[in-house]
């Protein structure tokens, strides 16, 4: 069977390496992507393939995730999360793209290409308009693919279109080949990896025509290969215990919410049975014989009670007589010598109003999708937003949540991104990787706990730092411990202030030329030769455009000093031509 979709070679060096780890080992080699692992039966493809069994729980768990999210306990705590993974701004991206740790290493222009390119991945993805759609599909699935299409003929023109495939029509193979080299136990290596994609899915239910047949049992299911470039696929990150099927982040939601259910169920059907209040009828049958008596409460029954029926289908009300049930009063025989007919209440039930059970069984749903309480069951005091002393651990803990899903679901902009950079050779092969590693993305916040938790993380530093600035001169402290211990500053965060505090003195130095010429003299002489002044540092620029930029802002300050200094001769020209028509005046009597 022939291969579907376009491959990316990789280089010399690539193979090499490649060849390398694939050595040969004991273990089958452990992933989380969840796929199928095969044996290879020969040189081409075999179109029979043991994909039954997980192949179909898989697609039946997400078909099941599917249902569960339609419950309106679990689609609350859902959008809650995904509320919090994306937050929406006309003025702003969604995601952008973070190069600072590419700066050391690549120009400018190259990162600013980076940008670009990225920007047409999220066009692709259309994930400013439909990011809230695709960031619930994938948390709710556990598993997103997207068929990378091109043009075949230009393919140095990118991706022209990142179209979404159905997780329960689509399975990635892993082929291994298993050898005994001198060994007891087989040596395993991994021969290929692609994609299987079935129009008519792996559900249990799928039509018999598609699924190939075997000593009359079902072996595999027909698909189309597809190379594993033409897929971006990201998972989860989470496995079964035998690490054959990927989950979802609702698996361990499935048995609270069955709980839950179960307990609302049998709550409803207590309330309807006990609720109403029933009659007790004691009926005298003297000393009839018990099949006579039995008659005789019969007859009262029929004669005395007359339910009244209203017909929702025809819109009338009729009289319908039926057999005694739970619902309804109880008819007693009570024999000659005790007490007469008598007729008494039996009471409904007395704890109607209790649902602890029911909360206690909520939180733990909740709990178990590590959603803070206070959110889906707010007090009745309303929302509060407090101070950072006084948010949660349950707040600090969910921040960290959904940032964990936020690097995983990057892994999907990183996929996408790497083939788009190859195809339109903005990278090479051999870079690729290094490149794709210096990568984050930046998820648009709204989150106002975190937002408290470092301001008051900040202030508090600030105010120690504030303390020690007084014992830096008694030789107890330096301000370099100062930056690194208390502030926690790094040595890019103090390499870049120290070049921001510069070019703030330069430019009030353009703007106010005569406080620095009043402050030069006094510099000179305080500088003496048994005290030398500390050298300034100088940042060394490799790129020859911020040399250039470097070298034209000189150029300006020296053009912006001259011109003060032709103003300064000017005035000075002025106050002694008026101080010779004075004494010209003065001399010729004309005051």
């Amino acid at each position: 069977m022939n291969i579907f979709g376009f491959e990316i070679k990789k280089s010399k060096q690539q193979e090499a390496d490649a060849r390398a780890t694939n050595s040969g080992s004991f273990a089958v080699p452990q992933a989380d992507d969840g796929a199928v692992v095969v044996a290879a039966t020969g040189a081409n493809f075999a179109p029979l393939m043991d994909l039954d069994g997980s192949v179909r729980s898989d697609a039946e768990l997400v078909t099941r995730y599917r249902e569960l999210s339609l419950l309106p306990e679990l689609e609350m705590a859902i959008d809650e999360i995904v509320n919090e993974l994306v937050s929406y701004d006309t003025d702003h991206e969604l995601v952008e793209l973070n190069t600072d740790r590419l700066a050391s290493k690549y120009s400018k222009k190259f990162c600013e290409r980076l940008r670009e390119e990225f920007k047409t991945i999220i066009k692709l993805m259309d994930f400013n308009n439909i990011g809230y759609e695709l960031l619930k599909r994938w948390y709710v699935d556990g598993r997103i693919y997207y068929h990378v299409i091109i043009d075949e003929k230009n393919p140095g023109e990118g991706i022209k279109e990142l179209r979404y495939v159905d997780p329960r029509k689509i399975r990635k193979v892993r082929e291994i080949i298993r050898t005994n080299i001198n060994t007891r136990t087989p040596i395993t290596k991994v021969r290929d990896e692609y994609y299987v994609y079935s129009e008519r899915g792996y559900l249990a239910t799928a039509h018999i025509n598609d699924v190939s047949m075997q000593n009359g049992t079902h072996q595999s299911v027909n698909g189309v290969k597809i190379h594993t470039d033409s897929i971006v696929y990201g998972t989860s990150g989470l496995m079964d215990q035998w690490n054959r099927v990927v989950l979802s982040y609702l698996h361990k939601a499935i048995r609270p919410m069955n709980q839950l259910r179960s307990v609302e169920d049998a709550q409803i059907i207590y309330r309807l049975v006990r609720a109403p209040e029933r009659r007790l009828f004691y009926i005298d049958v003297g000393n009839l014989p018990k099949l006579k008596a039995e008659q005789y409460v019969n007859d009262l029954m029929t004669k005395h009670k007359n339910r009244t029926v209203y017909d929702a289908n025809e819109g009338s009300i009729r009289d319908d007589r039926r057999y005694i049930h739970m619902m309804e009063d109880y008819w007693f025989p009570r024999r000659e010598g005790g007490k007469g007919t008598e007729v008494t209440t039996l009471p409904g039930g007395q704890n109607l109003s209790e649902t602890e059970d029911i909360e206690y069984f909520r939180r733990n749903l909740f709990r178990a999708l590590s959603v803070p309480t206070s959110r889906l069951i707010p007090n009745e005091s309303g929302f509060s937003m407090g101070k950072a002393s006084e948010i949660t651990r349950e707040e600090v803990k969910f921040q960290k949540f959904i940032d964990r899903l936020r690097m995983r679901f990057s892994i999907v902009f990183k996929e996408a991104f790497k083939r788009q950079l190859l195809l339109k050779n903005v990278v090479s092969v051999d870079e690729i990787d290094t490149v794709i590693d210096g990568l984050t993305f930046d998820f648009k916040r709204d989150n106002y706990f975190t937002e408290l938790k470092e301001a008051e993380i900040r202030t508090g530093r600030n105010a120690m730092a504030r303390e020690m600035a007084d014992m830096v001169g008694a030789g107890f402290y330096s301000k370099e411990y100062i930056k690194r211990k208390i502030l926690r500053q790094s040595d890019a965060d103090i390499d870049e202030i120290e070049k921001q505090n510069a070019a703030d003195a330069e430019l009030n130095a353009a703007n106010h030329p005569e406080q620095q010429q009043q402050q030069q003299p006094a510099a000179e002489s305080d500088f003496s030769p048994e005290h030398p002044q500390p050298r300034p540092k100088v940042a060394v620029v490799d790129d020859e455009e911020e040399e250039q930029d470097d070298e034209k802002e000189a150029a300006e300050l020296e053009a912006k000093k001259k011109k003060q200094s032709q103003k300064n001769e000017k005035i000075e020209d002025a106050q002694l031509d008026l101080l010779k028509t004075l004494n010209e005046a003065l001399k010729n009597d004309d005051f």
